[in-house]
């Protein structure tokens, strides 16, 4: 089972902008896979046109987007059509074509025994599909997501988490409940207060010795 922490399994797939090799293709970037169960089914349209709309907002964060879907990569290019009509937006990243589901299996998305292709399955075999994952320029997995097939994915959530992953990577903060870019961070528990005092020589507030809140550092 992958949990955060755990090094993103490298692949090698066709999609519609020509076949990749996952590791490769992420470089040192931050990386977004999120997987879909079917072609054509309607929450999907939704979640992928939206992707596409926001995609600027990833590419200024320096994070790549990549989707899934078990159908063949021909099957994408048709879906895509409908997305831009439906949603007003194409997908203007990578759709993977899983129709041997191995990444499926490779990301614990379907059960690896599982015999057989795409073919002929329905959304509902596939329903267990329907993940996010943020990985790290380091290939580690940083976030996962799973969600049923009539709940449209939350991206605005996605990209808040985003910002937390990456501004807690590079400076010893956590990020408190519901938080938002430029707001109040928390002083990582393993900076002892002495180490705090330097890098914060302003000092920090404190309802509890344990929670030293801060302002988000620049």
């Amino acid at each position: 089972m992958l949990s955060i922490g755990s090094p993103a399994p490298d692949f090698e797939a066709d999609t519609t902008e020509g076949r990749i090799r996952f590791h490769d293709w992420i470089g040192d970037k931050w990386a977004v896979l999120f997987s879909h169960p079917k072609d054509f089914t309607p929450v999907c349209t939704t979640e992928l046109g939206y992707m596409a709309k926001v995609k600027p907002e990833f590419d200024w964060r320096g994070v790549k987007i990549i989707g899934l879907s078990v159908d063949p990569v021909q099957s994408h290019s048709g879906w895509a059509r409908d997305i831009k009509e439906t949603q007003g937006f194409a997908p203007n990243y990578p759709l993977i074509g899983d129709t041997d589901l191995k990444v499926s299996k490779l990301y614990g998305m379907l059960p690896a025994e599982l015999a057989g292709s795409s073919e002929g399955r329905t959304p509902m075999d596939n329903q267990t599909v329907r993940n996010v994952f943020v990985i790290g320029p380091d290939k580690l997995i940083k976030l996962i997501l799973v969600y049923p097939m009539t709940t449209g994915r939350n991206f605005d959530e996605v990209l808040r988490v985003i910002d937390s992953l990456q501004l807690t990577a590079q400076h010893k903060v956590a990020t408190p409940v519901n938080w938002r870019a430029g707001e109040d961070v928390i002083i990582a528990g393993s900076v002892s207060d002495e180490e705090a005092r330097k890098k914060y020589p302003a000092g920090w507030r404190a309802p509890k010795p344990y929670l030293r809140i801060v302002p988000q550092p620049k």
